[in-house]
């Protein structure tokens, strides 16, 4: 598991949009998110501490409510429902856009899953056996890990509300693995039903198979990853298989429910294998120049001269990588031991977040691929150029709703290496680049940024066209906030319950990322752009740092030490 830092400098009080270069250079947002190995305790595996130079800081969070007494209530906002995307991995290239769709029957959008009118509209009857949970106006507040689970199975005159089972299937791998769930809520199924039993009522059975089915479709469409653990879909068939039995209708049912999940984990399949080629092949831009400069001849604007088409294409990419995280990473990459369960250590094999992890390298490339771009070319017109080219790709990727491209090209163009090319930015207007950094200010908690986010998440809730419908958070801030909720508010209450309003509002965020990975990109695929944008060699840092000292020489003693040694190292000159 790797630790992400996001890193950024804290914000001056003068306003950005009046700042000039040479102070730009010296507030700048700082390199972007490392990965690197996660420490011990309760440090974070992607949120820790900032590594800023000259000084570490703390990046600007959201608020901290530390406390063990329950969160407040939340009342979820409407959400909208989002399309599906084409599946089918041929290259880099042309990445499939979306492999959570398949044929089987679907569970209702996740805009009627959270529609604001409160988050656990039908409690259990009477007589289901609910003791054990702690209800104030129909809401549940908290209970015992065991009546949870009971509260997750269906009954003949029960069916337990959407919100509930999207929030205990995310929330429960807090305290126990999915595998362990299944197999309790597999034999509540059958011992309530008496599903084993040859003689039992065949009435009953068919009144509570199609809510079984539904609970396991729900689960199926929602958290797919889960059952690529083999207990898991060992335990779904068996208890699928004694739903189906003797029922044709449900067998087709339950045959297209797996037919299903196997389709989207090969998909998934499909799409880890193209990461792990693009990773394979992948090296050091200055390596190559070395030893075949001819097969670096081209630069970004060459490949793609219209910068707002270049966003599109940034766009799809995000799209496509956003797709791919399931909601269970957001809470898996902080699982930590669960203090009542004294004879398991920490849930480290939990941690199974490889597509979070992907979209965070994503966010790193494209930040070295700008910094590369800029620092390359040999005249300082071409490097101006650039400059302005890339602040023209970032205006569109805000006007798109694409946050994170837009941030990930901020950040590359605060790096060091080009923000101290100060006879370069004297060529540059820099006036739009100075309200895209008040946009993307860290002050105040990124305040600015969080208006804008909600202008786009309002925008598209009303939406009539698929590109009015894009929203693409700042994702690294997203964890963050993820990552303080569940660290401000104790999983537990004195009373040994689960805390589960705490995990309505982690809900809440994660339905809403739900919603917004699942639009469909509107832009037509270009893919030499692609190609490139996914492939091209890029510098390391201190590449880059070599690359601006070659295009304005070093303008003191330690920075020409630097120069001297990275010559050495790097092209082995003295």
């Amino acid at each position: 598991m790797k630790q992400c830092e996001a890193q950024f400098r804290p914000p001056r009080k003068d306003d950005l949009r009046t700042r000039r270069p040479e102070a730009r250079a010296r507030r700048k947002l700082g390199p972007p998110i490392e990965a690197r190995p996660g420490v011990g305790g309760h440090e974070s595996a992607l949120v820790g501490r900032c590594a800023c130079s000259p000084g570490s800081v703390r990046v600007p969070t959201a608020r901290l409510l530390v406390r063990t007494q329950p969160c407040s209530k939340f009342r979820p906002p409407r959400r909208r429902e989002g399309a599906g995307l084409p599946a089918g991995v041929t290259d880099a290239a042309s990445l499939p856009l979306n492999p959570l769709q398949g044929s089987m029957p679907q569970t209702p959008p996740f805009s009627a899953l959270f529609d604001g009118s409160g988050y656990n509209r039908n409690p259990p009857p009477a007589d289901a056996g609910c003791a054990g949970l702690c209800y104030h106006d129909n809401n549940l507040l908290s209970g015992s890990l065991e009546a949870l689970v009971q509260h997750l199975v269906p009954r003949v005159d029960y069916y337990p509300d959407r919100t509930y089972i999207f929030t205990f299937l995310l929330s429960s791998r807090l305290f126990m693995h999915p595998y362990e769930l299944m197999a309790k809520v597999c034999h509540l199924c059958v011992e309530h039903q008496r599903l084993s039993d040859p003689n039992s009522d065949k009435n009953q059975i068919r009144k509570i198979a199609p809510k079984i089915l539904q609970l396991l479709t729900e689960w199926t469409e929602t958290f797919p990853y889960d059952f690529r653990d083999e207990r898991m879909m060992r335990n779904l068939k068996d208890l699928a298989h004694r739903i189906a039995s003797g029922e044709e209708t449900y067998r087709k049912n339950v045959q297209q429910m797996i037919q299903g999940l196997i389709r989207k984990l090969a998909t998934l399949s499909q799409y880890e294998e193209v990461l792990a080629k693009i990773s394979s092949t992948s090296t050091d831009r200055l390596t190559v120049l070395k030893t075949k400069p001819q097969s670096i001849q081209r630069d970004i604007i060459t490949v793609c001269s219209d910068p707002y088409t270049l966003a599109q294409q940034l766009t799809h990419i995000e799209l496509e990588r956003l797709n791919y995280i399931g909601p269970e990473e957001f809470v898996q990459a902080f699982v930590q031991k669960d203090p009542l369960d004294n004879d398991k250590s920490c849930y480290s094999e939990r941690k199974k977040t490889r597509n979070l992890e992907a979209y965070v390298q994503w966010f790193n490339r494209v930040s070295y691929l700008v910094a590369t771009e800029i620092c390359t070319p040999v005249k300082k017109k071409h490097r101006a150029r650039m400059i302005e080219y890339f602040i023209d790709v970032a205006r569109e990727c805000f006007n798109i709703g694409n946050f994170n491209s837009l941030m990930a090209i901020i950040s590359g163009m605060n790096m060091s290496p080009v923000s101290r090319l100060k006879k370069t930015w004297a060529k540059v207007k820099t006036a739009k680049f100075d309200v895209l950094e008040h946009q993307m200010d860290p002050s105040s908690n990124f305040y600015n940024y969080r208006t804008a986010l909600r202008g786009a998440a309002q925008r598209s809730l009303t939406a009539h066209s698929s590109r009015e419908k894009i929203v693409i958070p700042f994702f690294s801030l997203l964890i963050k906030d993820i990552y303080f909720l569940n660290e401000g508010c104790a999983n537990r209450l004195p009373n040994g319950h689960v805390n589960f309003e705490k995990f309505w509002e982690l809900a809440k965020q994660v339905s809403e990322f739900m919603t917004w990975k699942q639009v469909e990109c509107p832009f037509e695929r270009d893919r030499k752009i692609l190609q490139y944008l996914l492939t091209v060699p890029v510098f390391s840092e201190d590449a880059l740092y070599l690359a601006s000292y070659e295009s304005e020489g070093p303008e003191n003693h330690i920075e020409k030490d630097r120069w001297k040694s990275l010559r050495s190292s790097l092209l082995g000159r003295v």
